[in-house]
């Protein structure tokens, strides 16, 4: 078996987790939730085994890198990240339903992937730095984090939705009190910032090498920042300003959406220096 079908097994056991997920939340049946975190953890070990068996393939064809440097890599390493702060979310608070809004965008990710140009190729000069590994996981872990916290934030939107219309059953009455879900997006962010921070600061010490500039206002830089300043002011409001519920919900779906432009967007749509992602 090849990594790439081990990516393979890797979409379908995340289908498969992401389908009993939604079910569960539908059914509320143990089981479902149950079978929903086989499939998911054993989706997660086949990609961090084919993610290994990748970079040692680079180094042995002589390439040596991990496998961050096209677009079919990061994806697989997007959709790993989010599925990991998932993980860990749902270690701590141990409540199924929040795979049925979490999981489908590691889905997602994983199965764009699928359309992508698999080759395994050589670096361009400018990413031949061992910045690459710091500066891109501490990014998409960030990613990750915010995924969670926008998964989390549209649970909200449709919890004080069923209660407005104060509707008993139905979704809205197996989702977590909203003050709790309104915590838990919160905390989210405030793991994804400073990764946010630090995948910013890595970058900017990695172009004065690779480019002479710390900054150079490349597309990419430029949403990085604006996504930044988003996330920022998701803090700012929520610390100093008192924020909560419905407006702070609001501005981290903003800020996931910034985030999918930041790196499909930018990529896809504008040239710069960051174009090779």
């Amino acid at each position: 078996m090849s990594f790439s079908h081990l990516f393979g097994a890797t979409i379908v056991a995340y289908f498969l987790a992401s389908v009993l997920y939604i079910c569960y939340s539908v059914f509320r049946i143990d089981n479902l939730a149950k079978g929903a975190t086989i499939f998911l953890r054993l989706g997660f070990l086949g990609q961090t085994i084919a993610i290994v068996w990748r970079t040692i393939t680079s180094y042995r064809l002589g390439m040596g890198h991990a496998p961050f440097s096209n677009l079919y890599e990061s994806m697989i390493f997007f959709s790993w990240c989010i599925v990991l702060v998932y993980l860990l979310f749902d270690w701590k608070v141990k409540q199924p339903v929040f795979g049925a809004f979490v999981i489908p965008f590691a889905l997602l990710t994983a199965a764009y992937s699928a359309i992508l140009n698999s080759e395994i190729e050589p670096l361009i000069p400018a990413l031949k730095s061992n910045w690459l590994l710091i500066h891109v996981s501490t990014s998409f872990l960030a990613y990750g984090a915010f995924a969670l916290s926008f998964g989390i934030s549209l649970m909200y939107l449709v919890k004080m939705k069923n209660g407005e219309k104060k509707v008993n059953g139905g979704l809205g009455a197996i989702l977590p009190d909203a003050g709790l879900l309104d915590e838990y997006s919160y905390k989210a962010i405030l793991v994804g910032f400073p990764l946010l921070t630090l995948g910013i600061l890595t970058g900017a010490v990695w172009a004065h090498y690779a480019w002479g500039s710390y900054w150079s206002w490349d597309p990419k830089e430029t949403w990085s920042l604006i996504v930044w300043l988003i996330y920022a002011g998701f803090l700012h409001a929520r610390i100093v300003g008192g924020w909560r519920g419905k407006r702070t919900a609001l501005i981290s779906i903003i800020g996931f959406l910034g985030v999918i432009f930041l790196y499909l967007g930018v990529n896809l749509l504008l040239s710069g220096l960051h174009s090779y992602g």
